[in-house]
């Protein structure tokens, strides 16, 4: 199951309140790209697919399809705010290796 930070639990709920269409979770998911090999992915979705898993954490509906699934096992989703820039961090114990960027990694 993938873990959400208090910090990115705040930050999805505000793009959540913010949006101008209604929200029904967050997917989170990988694909294949970036410099390691898969890139995460996270987008608000205004509709559940029948493929996906959904887990609630800290009200937020997550929505991962199978294929993501096994690859964000564990996964730690946190939300950095700081002079350098904002954004979402993962930290995949799954990942043999991964980009200095932090948005890649390889399996």
């Amino acid at each position: 199951m993938v873990i959400l930070t208090e910090s990115a639990v705040k930050a999805v709920s505000r793009f959540i309140e913010n949006s101008e269409k209604n929200i029904a979770g967050l997917r989170i998911k990988v694909d294949g790209g970036g410099c390691s090999g898969f890139q995460y992915g996270l987008r608000l979705e205004d509709s559940i697919s029948e493929n996906d898993t959904v887990h609630e954490i800290g009200g937020i509906k997550m929505l991962i399809d199978k294929a993501s699934e096994p690859l964000l096992q564990g996964v730690k989703v946190d939300f950095i705010d700081s002079m350098e820039g904002s954004g979402f961090k993962f930290e995949n114990p799954n990942a043999t290796a991964s980009c200095g960027c932090g948005k890649s990694f390889s399996a």
